[in-house]
């Protein structure tokens, strides 16, 4: 993608932001970090071939650092863009990092924030990432770094922190997953296949914000089929076997995911032995999970995981 990048990389961000009390059980063992909504709106480094995006992203801010006047934070975000061009082969045959109009926006950052009353002044370093998780080729995606600097003003004083009366349980939990996804194949404006999935869970948590995920996944991923198209092949044959472990980091129900897996069966091998999950899950009261994640080899995404699932005698 050596052609893209001709100019500098301009954005303004609009942030709303909420500090946790100590409500829950999370908030206090991350040392209170703060929560928001984001409004994206910038440039991407190729006015011509790439245009302009907008998104929106929720996010956390967990600090590492916390003083009465000045805090060293992390920041974590996702949610969705939109850019106003994309790959097309007729009309846009070289912006080749999208091929989407929508994409999922990621967003990672650390940031000095220096506090006076109610006012604040920000300097930090982001890396911003726009890509589809190759639910359409191109899909070599967009990542900028950006540095930046920011005011804000705090409308409401935070009030005294509250204690959590939630328990903390050290047990394994236990569960299944079933995926759906589609994914696209090379050459460009190829046909789309489904994917399908299982995942057999066990899920355990060491410390409010530590936890640990191992399962055995089952694939069907059609695309197989596209593979030196040559060779026959049955369904039976293009399912593929995988064991995997992964950290978890917990926020009450919400929980953030990434891992690594390899393939204990895959006869046709089309990618890497080994694959990656990088995901979000939300686990209701009554055992029912809602997932959803990016599937990839390595730096290379495979398919987005649109998941639902069941955690047993929760």
């Amino acid at each position: 993608m050596g052609h893209l990048p001709r100019e500098h990389a301009y954005a303004l961000e609009v942030s709303y932001l909420l500090q946790t009390k100590g409500r829950k059980l999370w908030h206090s063992e991350y040392k209170y970090p703060v929560y928001g909504v984001t409004a994206f709106i910038g440039t991407v480094g190729n006015q011509e071939l790439l245009g302009n995006y907008f998104g929106a992203y929720g996010f956390v801010n967990f600090p590492f650092v916390k003083r009465k006047h000045y805090a060293f934070t992390g920041k974590l975000g996702c949610g969705l863009g939109y850019g106003t061009k994309y790959y097309d082969p007729e009309s846009n045959v070289l912006g080749m990092a999208v091929s989407t109009p929508v994409n999922a926006l990621i967003s990672m950052a650390i940031e000095n924030r220096f506090t006076f009353k109610n006012h604040s002044i920000t300097a930090s370093i982001d890396m911003t990432h726009f890509s589809n998780g190759a639910t359409k080729v191109p899909n070599l995606g967009l990542n900028l770094p950006y540095v930046s600097v920011g005011y804000g003003h705090r409308i409401h004083e935070a009030r005294d922190t509250s204690f959590s009366v939630e328990t903390f349980e050290k047990s394994w939990n236990f569960g299944a997953m079933a995926i759906l996804s589609v994914k696209e194949v090379f050459p460009t404006g190829g046909n789309k296949y489904p994917v399908f999935g299982l995942n057999l869970v066990a899920r355990r948590f060491f410390r409010p914000k530590t936890g640990m995920e191992v399962s055995f996944d089952v694939i069907s991923k059609q695309a197989i089929f596209n593979y030196h198209p040559d060779v026959p092949k049955t369904q039976a044959e293009i399912i593929q076997l995988g064991a995997f472990v992964g950290y978890l980091l917990p926020f009450h129900r919400f929980h953030l995911a990434i891992g690594m897996g390899i393939y204990v069966r895959d006869k046709f091998k089309p990618e890497d032995f080994l694959y990656h999950r990088l995901g979000m899950r939300y686990v209701f009261d009554n055992g029912l999970n809602l997932n959803l994640g990016l599937k990839s080899h390595w730096a290379r995404a495979d398919y987005v995981e649109y998941g639902i699932g069941y955690t047993f005698k929760k």
